[in-house]
Order: structure tokens, then C-alpha cells, then sequence
């Protein structure tokens, strides 16, 4: 499988070695009851920042959802279980970030303000590369735009599950790859509660 995930990969712009795409999306929320400010995103408005990391086939590996929408994509991801499994190398192979992300050996992110031919052709084959997220990102926050009158953070993790199970009645997602793993309560009782559904119960080399 994961040399499957590389090819595909490879295929979009002769990238080596990728074996996911990483990138935050800010999911709009009824705003909280409870420490209401942290939710405030960038954008002025109340927010649960959702991680995700998808395959070639724009299909989720893996998602985390728990975080208020002031806090950075770089933390929530050094907080993840992912980022923990590949500091551990239990991933083979290299995840894609945008320059939001810290720069690890099996992290890349774009070269910021590139110089030569050589830094160019990276960037554009890393955004090239890194573009699958986009979509599915897309399709599943139509769905949030959808409920967001009527559903609470609370409620939100229930949200993001139904989503990802429709994107997959439409072949963007595949269950065989996805799947909820964790429902825990959060240790700030404002966050109440989170979802991450991730492949951590497959073998090392996947993700």
C-alpha cells in the first residue's frame, strides 16, 4: 500500500517519497459558552481548527479535530499522534506542509522566498504535490456551511464523522482507510470533547 501511496504520488508532479498531504481547515461554529474568545479564529469568527492528512487519491488518513480556532496549525500538529508516530519513524516516507508547518526531514514545507531555478522547481512541484487536499477540505466544510445554524461544538465531532462517511458515499473517502480510533474528553472542559480518526491501529508503514 504505501508504495502505492508514493507512485500516485509521484505521478502528480514527480515528487518522491510523499506518503500524505497535511493542512488545517477552520470549520465555523455557534459561538460557546464557555471561554468564547478562544474560538475566535483568524478570520473574526468562532471556529474549530480540523487537521487532516490525505492520500494521492484525495482519500483521508487521518484527522484530528479538538482544537479552538485560535490555535496554530503547527501546534495541533505537534500535539497530534501522527506527528509522534513519524518523530518515532514508524512512517516511511515524507508528509507535505505548507510553510504554516515546521520544517522536519520528513516534514516539507515550501522554500520561502525561493532564489534559484532549483528552489522554484521544488515549490512548484511541492504545491503541485500538495494540492489533493484542497478538495476534500472543500467538500467536507459545504456540508459544515450546511449545519452550522444548528449545530453546537459539542456536537461538532458527530458532524465531522457523517461528513467524512457522505464524502466516502461519493468515492472521496475510503473507510478502509479512515476510521475513529479515539472519543475522549478533553482535558479543558470547554473543548468537551474530540475526535481522531486516524490509521494508528495499521502497520508502521502506513499512515
Amino acid at each position: 500500500m504505501i508504495r502505492r501511496t508514493k507512485e500516485a504520488f509521484y505521478d502528480i508532479a514527480q515528487f518522491p517519497n510523499v506518503v500524505g498531504a497535511v493542512d488545517g481547515t477552520l470549520i465555523p461554529i455557534i459561538s460557546p459558552s464557555r471561554d468564547e474568545h478562544v474560538y475566535v479564529c483568524r478570520k473574526g469568527y468562532h471556529a474549530i481548527n480540523v487537521q487532516g492528512v490525505v492520500d494521492a487519491e484525495m482519500r483521508f488518513t487521518n484527522a484530528v479535530a479538538k482544537w479552538p480556532g485560535s490555535v496554530h496549525d503547527s501546534f495541533i500538529w505537534t500535539n497530534s499522534t501522527l506527528c509522534r508516530r513519524v518523530e518515532r519513524g514508524e512512517v516511511d516516507g515524507w508528509l507535505l506542509g505548507d510553510s504554516g508547518y515546521p520544517l522536519r526531514p520528513w516534514l516539507l514545507t515550501p522554500v520561502l522566498n525561493p532564489s534559484t531555478a532549483g528552489q522554484h522547481n521544488y515549490n512548484h512541484a511541492h504545491i503541485k504535490t500538495r494540492n489533493v487536499i484542497e478538495r476534500p477540505f472543500g467538500l467536507c466544510k459545504s456540508r459544515f456551511r450546511h449545519h452550522k445554524s444548528s449545530y453546537a461544538f459539542t456536537n461538532i465531532n458527530n458532524l465531522i464523522c457523517n461528513s467524512i462517511h457522505q464524502l466516502q458515499a461519493i468515492g472521496t473517502v475510503d473507510l478502509n482507510v479512515i476510521r475513529t480510533t479515539e472519543i475522549l474528553k478533553m482535558v479543558m472542559p470547554s473543548y468537551a470533547i474530540y475526535t481522531e480518526s486516524t490509521m494508528m491501529d495499521r502497520p508502521p508503514e502506513t499512515i
